[in-house]
């Protein structure tokens, strides 16, 4: 196919369709969804939660009674109980060895429509290099090529004839940062990603903190969330999916 950026060994697709299309290569498939899938899922991880992701269209609280674990609510009505939510900065050492099923429009939906292929890891802007660390070693283990997936944002109130995906410069962003630790050749796509972010390295967080994504966040009261998300390379915790929940990449 002309779309599939052979004959390179890192790539990078657009939400759904894009970790559908790596997933059936059976590429290693890193997905970024910075505000706040792949934050939250990497903060949680660090916390010793066990974060199960799971699609906004199943059931959530049918499969968190069947796991015995708690599904996580809505930001304002988890918080208002105390329980983590979405918000990365919401998991603490009280939720350690903990089951929690976390869904989401965008990352839980990619992560769990490539979940069969046999290396599938979560990257953000917090884990960038050690992320692309894990998916180098993996690759010289099994010489997959790599995809990493900007997850994006979803339009509200579009039309049938529309596509829904809304591209999120902080997804492209953390795609880019992920694109610049990794070893392997580059697609043109890959490239332009990762010039991005290199160009814009050293303002991230003013153009995170001001992008679409970060001002809805903060106007709904959740400027910590924005903070934390922007962070480069504070963590080197890598969540990858064995089965159907995460683990720490050792």
């Amino acid at each position: 196919m002309f779309f599939d950026q052979s004959p390179y060994e890192c790539r990078v697709e657009w939400g759904r369709r894009g970790a559908r299309e790596a997933a059936e290569r059976g590429d290693i498939i890193i997905i970024v969804d910075v505000l706040s899938f792949s934050s939250t899922v990497i903060s949680a991880l660090r916390k010793g939660a066990i974060i199960y992701p799971y699609p906004r269209t199943l059931d959530g609280k049918k499969f968190a009674e069947k796991i015995g674990g708690e599904f996580i609510l809505g930001r304002v009505e988890a918080a208002r109980i105390g329980s983590p939510t979405l918000s990365p900065v919401s998991f603490s050492k009280d939720h350690t060895n903990k089951k929690y099923v976390l869904t989401s429009l965008n990352g839980a939906n990619c992560t769990w429509i490539a979940s069969q292929v046999p290396s599938l890891l979560i990257g953000s802007l917090l884990n960038a290099e050690s992320v692309a660390a894990a998916a180098n070693h993996l690759q010289k283990q099994t010489r997959a090529n790599i995809t990493v997936i900007p997850c994006g944002e979803q339009w509200e109130s579009s039309k049938e004839y529309e596509d829904t995906l809304r591209p999120a410069i902080e997804d492209y962003l953390g795609a880019g940062a992920i694109l610049s630790y990794l070893e392997g050749k580059k697609s043109p796509e890959a490239e332009l990603c990762m010039t991005s972010f290199l160009h814009s390295k050293d303002k991230l967080n003013d153009l995170i903190w001001d992008c679409g994504s970060g001002r809805e966040l903060r106007g709904r009261g959740y400027e910590a969330d924005v903070n934390h998300c922007c962070r480069l390379n504070v963590y080197q915790t890598v969540p990858l999916l064995n089965k159907d929940h995460f683990v720490e990449y050792l």
